[in-house]
Protein backbone atom coordinates (compact mmCIF):
# COMPACT_ATOMS: atom_id res chain seq x y z
CA UNK A 1 0.00 0.00 0.00
CA UNK A 2 2.52 2.56 1.02
CA UNK A 3 4.79 1.51 -2.07
CA UNK A 4 2.68 1.96 -4.24
CA UNK A 5 1.77 5.48 -2.62
CA UNK A 6 5.11 6.41 -3.17
CA UNK A 7 5.23 5.48 -6.85
CA UNK A 8 2.07 7.38 -7.90
CA UNK A 9 3.93 10.50 -5.89
CA UNK A 10 6.68 9.94 -7.83
CA UNK A 11 5.11 9.47 -11.48
CA UNK A 12 3.19 12.78 -10.71
CA UNK A 13 6.65 14.39 -9.96
CA UNK A 14 8.23 13.11 -12.90
CA UNK A 15 4.82 14.13 -15.37
CA UNK A 16 5.38 17.78 -13.56
CA UNK A 17 8.64 18.20 -14.23
CA UNK A 18 8.74 17.09 -18.09
CA UNK A 19 5.80 19.09 -18.73
CA UNK A 20 7.64 22.22 -17.27
CA UNK A 21 10.25 21.56 -18.90
CA UNK A 22 8.40 21.25 -22.58
CA UNK A 23 5.64 23.79 -22.12
CA UNK A 24 5.27 27.34 -22.81
CA UNK A 25 6.00 29.96 -20.15
CA UNK A 26 3.77 32.89 -20.06
CA UNK A 27 5.73 36.12 -21.96
CA UNK A 28 7.62 34.13 -23.47
CA UNK A 29 6.58 33.76 -27.37
CA UNK A 30 7.21 30.94 -30.02
CA UNK A 31 8.82 31.96 -33.64
CA UNK A 32 8.86 30.32 -36.70
CA UNK A 33 11.99 30.35 -39.16
CA UNK A 34 9.95 31.87 -41.53
CA UNK A 35 9.34 34.60 -39.22
CA UNK A 36 13.01 34.93 -38.38
CA UNK A 37 13.91 35.25 -41.47
CA UNK A 38 11.51 38.10 -42.27
CA UNK A 39 12.58 39.76 -38.70
CA UNK A 40 16.03 39.68 -39.84
CA UNK A 41 15.30 41.11 -43.26
CA UNK A 42 14.25 43.95 -41.09
CA UNK A 43 17.37 46.12 -40.48
CA UNK A 44 16.50 46.82 -36.80
CA UNK A 45 19.21 47.44 -33.69
CA UNK A 46 17.04 47.09 -30.99
CA UNK A 47 16.88 43.08 -31.30
CA UNK A 48 19.72 40.67 -29.71
CA UNK A 49 19.97 37.62 -31.12
CA UNK A 50 21.46 34.85 -28.93
CA UNK A 51 22.85 31.00 -29.78
CA UNK A 52 22.56 29.15 -27.06
CA UNK A 53 24.10 26.03 -28.05
CA UNK A 54 28.01 25.36 -27.15
CA UNK A 55 30.65 27.53 -28.79
CA UNK A 56 31.72 23.83 -30.71
CA UNK A 57 28.16 23.80 -32.05
CA UNK A 58 28.13 27.62 -32.88
CA UNK A 59 31.32 27.60 -34.72
CA UNK A 60 30.64 24.41 -36.61
CA UNK A 61 27.06 26.56 -37.89
CA UNK A 62 25.32 29.76 -37.18
CA UNK A 63 23.27 32.35 -38.55
CA UNK A 64 25.06 35.75 -39.12
CA UNK A 65 24.16 38.37 -36.13
CA UNK A 66 23.63 35.89 -33.65
CA UNK A 67 25.53 36.17 -30.12
CA UNK A 68 27.13 33.22 -28.64
CA UNK A 69 25.96 32.68 -25.03
CA UNK A 70 25.67 29.22 -23.89
CA UNK A 71 22.88 28.19 -22.07
CA UNK A 72 24.98 27.18 -18.76
CA UNK A 73 26.44 31.23 -18.97
CA UNK A 74 23.14 32.58 -19.85
CA UNK A 75 22.34 33.60 -16.17
CA UNK A 76 25.67 34.89 -15.40
CA UNK A 77 26.35 37.09 -18.78
CA UNK A 78 22.21 38.32 -18.79
CA UNK A 79 24.13 41.77 -17.91
CA UNK A 80 25.49 42.25 -21.19
CA UNK A 81 21.98 42.33 -22.32
CA UNK A 82 19.01 44.96 -21.77
CA UNK A 83 16.05 43.87 -20.73
CA UNK A 84 14.04 46.02 -22.62
CA UNK A 85 15.22 45.60 -26.02
CA UNK A 86 13.77 42.38 -27.59
CA UNK A 87 15.52 39.02 -26.84
CA UNK A 88 15.48 36.18 -29.92
CA UNK A 89 16.86 32.91 -28.66
CA UNK A 90 18.23 29.68 -30.45
CA UNK A 91 19.48 26.59 -30.07
CA UNK A 92 19.61 23.14 -32.23
CA UNK A 93 15.74 22.43 -31.48
CA UNK A 94 14.15 24.64 -29.41
CA UNK A 95 14.56 22.88 -25.95
CA UNK A 96 17.60 24.26 -24.94
CA UNK A 97 16.45 28.09 -26.42
CA UNK A 98 13.12 27.49 -24.32
CA UNK A 99 15.16 27.53 -20.97
CA UNK A 100 17.07 30.10 -21.34
CA UNK A 101 14.22 32.28 -22.37
CA UNK A 102 12.22 30.72 -19.21
CA UNK A 103 15.46 32.29 -17.33
CA UNK A 104 15.57 35.61 -19.35
CA UNK A 105 12.14 35.92 -18.25
CA UNK A 106 12.82 35.66 -14.56
CA UNK A 107 15.37 37.91 -14.61
CA UNK A 108 12.76 40.62 -15.81
CA UNK A 109 13.44 40.41 -19.51
CA UNK A 110 10.27 41.70 -21.13
CA UNK A 111 9.84 40.55 -24.95
CA UNK A 112 11.32 37.25 -25.58
CA UNK A 113 11.27 34.89 -28.59
CA UNK A 114 12.33 31.30 -28.29
CA UNK A 115 12.70 30.23 -32.31
CA UNK A 116 10.49 26.95 -32.85
CA UNK A 117 12.60 23.64 -33.85
CA UNK A 118 15.80 25.78 -33.46
CA UNK A 119 19.02 25.19 -36.21
CA UNK A 120 17.31 21.89 -36.98
CA UNK A 121 14.18 24.21 -38.81
CA UNK A 122 16.58 26.58 -40.16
Amino acid sequence: MMSSVINTVLIIFVVLFIFSRFTPVKGVNQMTTDELRKKMNVKNNKVQYIDVRTQAEFKANHIKGFKNIPLHQIVNKANALNKEQEVILICRSGNRSMQAAKRLKKLGFKTIYNVKGGMNAW
